[in-house]
């Protein structure tokens, strides 16, 4: 089972802060990442996305970091109302509202993330929550959070890049 977990805060010092810790968590195994990403919205609605530098323990993997930027994509540039959508892009947005990550996720999270907002997103395929919760609070993020099990995981990346996960 994977998490998909959205931190929203109102600045992006405070994102930045919790961006690094989560790494740390990664380090001390509190937590292991399959993708992680530092999301700024400037005031004119523009999405900046930071990302681990390739030095860093995030473990991707091919179809993973696949699914995981195609995720990013959705949740955070893709104009959903008025878009014509090709086959493919349609089909995963069917998957995708079989999984957590289904349209009041998304609606969710576009709420808590506005011009002016950042956020962290966090990947992760295992972790201890009480630990990881304790490390986090003191940044006083809004968390926004759905599971995938492993069987919407794998089809969902079988469906991006064709491979089994």
């Amino acid at each position: 089972m994977a998490d998909l977990i959205v931190i929203a805060f109102d600045t992006e010092s405070e994102a930045a802060g919790a961006y690094a810790e989560v790494l740390q968590l990664n380090e001390d195994l509190v937590v292991e990442l399959a993708g992680l990403a530092l999301v700024t919205v400037d005031d004119h609605g523009k999405t900046h996305v930071q990302t681990p530098n390739s030095e860093g323990s995030v473990g991707y993997g091919v179809a993973g970091g696949a699914l995981f930027g195609v995720l990013l994509g959705i949740l955070f540039f893709v104009p959903i109302f008025g878009l014509v959508m090709g086959g493919a892009l349609g089909a995963l947005f069917a998957g995708l509202d079989k999984t957590g990550i289904n349209r009041e996720f998304r609606d969710r999270v576009k709420q808590a993330v506005k011009s002016g907002k950042s956020a962290v997103v966090i990947y992760s395929r295992k972790i201890t929550e009480d630990k990881f919760a304790a490390a986090l609070e003191g940044f006083h993020g809004t968390i926004v959070q759905t599971s995938l099990s492993s069987e919407e995981e794998k089809n969902l990346a079988h469906d991006l890049t064709g491979a089994d996960n």
